[in-house]
């Protein structure tokens, strides 16, 4: 427990210290935000900072810091550091430098941000690899809480047949995207964010609570791992993969520019991109430590954990809801529900929104009548469609779509890394800040595409 206390600690100071360093190297002023200079009252407009904050957390969370930590601990004691130095050092440095970018560009998307810092073609391919990304988050989190909504209620209300039905649910959740990428951005997502993100946050506060009431023995950084590592993979490149929303995650600098359009200062900017960001490292941390106590030490009923066995990987959803259930109770397992069934339908929601802004921008459409948004969301939503059937009829298609998914969301980061890095170098600014991690990522990434035979 000695490592978790420390790591938390780190993570709280990292904020305060480094988080007010990155702050003072942008330099935040007093000139109007795009969510008063060009207010629409769809996408652009002033929300409350705590409503804002809440949003882009879980806007940037979703399952990542539970899934990506569970499935990271398996590499042992070394995920508290990249979690923390990850975090603090690259991610939310990223998060923030992107959020401010955007709204120094009047709330500019990711491919505008890349265009105008790496050049025209950097940006045609970031606005081809953004958008099929995000295509994919959302094919993703279509299936994956579908499939858990579906055996949920086979266990717990097998008499309503169509409750038991994933198709159903695949239609459900489908529906529900089409209207939260539609409708002003206040309307459905400015409404339920806010719970969704404190119930996640309120999970993650209840098990530390449980770790410090149980005080068990976790593996220390300097003890190393009991035994071998509980996967085949190698800790380099494939960790640094694995946990990416817990440390840094290109799909944040999709996300941020959303947020970025309804911030109304300028100096808002490190308590909601930096402070967000330091929140998703710790609840990963949390998940990453309870993780670590049950693989460890207390072997979860079901699983047989060995050396080199792969039982963990693709049952993070079980996993989350045994732990919930084991040390939370019934709240516990509400709360699961919560976390692996609506965390992923906010992240694809926002990312097929992301994707609209995206391409409407591109193609200079604007977005404020519900007309000239359908424009946008048919062909796109047809697309998505396509992907979901495809990943439904091949049976590999999940972890096939999942694989590419780690490795492109880490790509991304390398290009906005790169643009925040030319953007500091002309400014004259501390660039180094954004050269060190964005040299690391493109090393990371290289190797984990030529090296782990993604294809």
């Amino acid at each position: 427990m000695i490592t978790f206390i420390l790591s938390l600690v780190a993570l709280v100071l990292g904020y305060f210290i480094y988080g007010r360093f990155v702050e003072r190297v942008f330099g935040p002023d007093d000139r109007p935000t795009p969510a008063i200079a060009k207010a629409d009252g769809v996408d652009f407009m002033v929300l409350p900072s705590w409503k804002i904050f809440m949003i882009q957390f879980l806007n940037i969370a979703g399952t990542g810091p539970i899934f990506g930590a569970i499935m990271g601990a398996q590499f042992g004691p070394v995920a508290y550091l990249w979690i923390v130095f990850g975090c603090i050092f690259a991610g939310a440095m990223h998060d923030y430098m992107s959020g401010m970018l955007s709204i120094r560009n009047g709330g500019a998307n990711l491919p505008e941000i890349i265009g105008k810092y790496l050049g025209n073609a950097p940006k045609q391919v970031m606005l081809i690899f953004s958008v099929f990304l995000l295509m994919m988050v959302g094919a993703v989190f279509v299936y994956s809480p579908a499939s858990l909504l579906q055996k949920l209620c086979q266990d717990d209300i097998p008499s309503v047949e169509i409750l038991s039905n994933s198709t159903f649910w695949i239609i459900a959740i489908f529906f529900y995207y089409i209207i939260a990428t539609m409708m002003p951005i206040d309307k459905i997502i400015g409404k339920i964010y806010p719970l969704f993100a404190f119930s996640l946050l309120f999970m993650a506060v209840a098990l530390m609570v449980m770790l410090f009431v149980k005080m068990p023995h976790i593996p220390e950084i300097w003890e190393g791992v009991h035994g071998e590592l509980l996967t085949q993979k190698n800790v380099f490149p494939c960790l640094f993969i694995t946990i990416a929303c817990g440390a840094i995650s290109g799909f944040h600098a999709t996300q941020s520019p959303l947020m970025a359009r309804c911030v109304k200062s300028e100096k808002m900017g490190r308590p909601i991109f930096y402070g967000a960001m330091i929140t998703e490292g710790l609840v990963a941390l949390i998940w990453a430590t309870v993780a670590m106590y049950f693989f460890y030490n207390e072997p979860m009923p079901g699983y047989k954990l060995i050396p080199g066995g792969e039982a963990v990987v693709s049952k993070a959803p079980a996993i989350v809801n045994m732990i919930c259930e084991n040390w939370l109770g019934l709240f516990g397992s509400i709360l699961a529900i919560l976390g692996v069934v609506a965390a992923p339908i906010t992240s694809g929601d926002t990312a097929l929104r992301s994707a609209r802004l995206i391409i409407a921008d591109f193609i200079h459409l604007d977005q404020k009548s519900v007309r000239k948004r359908l424009y946008v969301c048919i062909p796109m939503f047809a697309a998505v469609t396509a992907l979901l059937i495809w990943q439904m009829a091949n049976p590999k298609g999940f972890d096939v779509i999942w694989s590419w998914f780690g490795w492109g969301n880490q790509t991304l980061s390398v290009f906005t890394l790169w643009a925040i890095t030319v953007y500091l170098y002309q400014q004259k600014k501390n660039y180094w800040i954004s050269l060190i991690p964005a040299v690391f990522m493109t090393v990371v990434s290289l190797v984990y595409l030529f090296a782990e035979q993604i294809f």
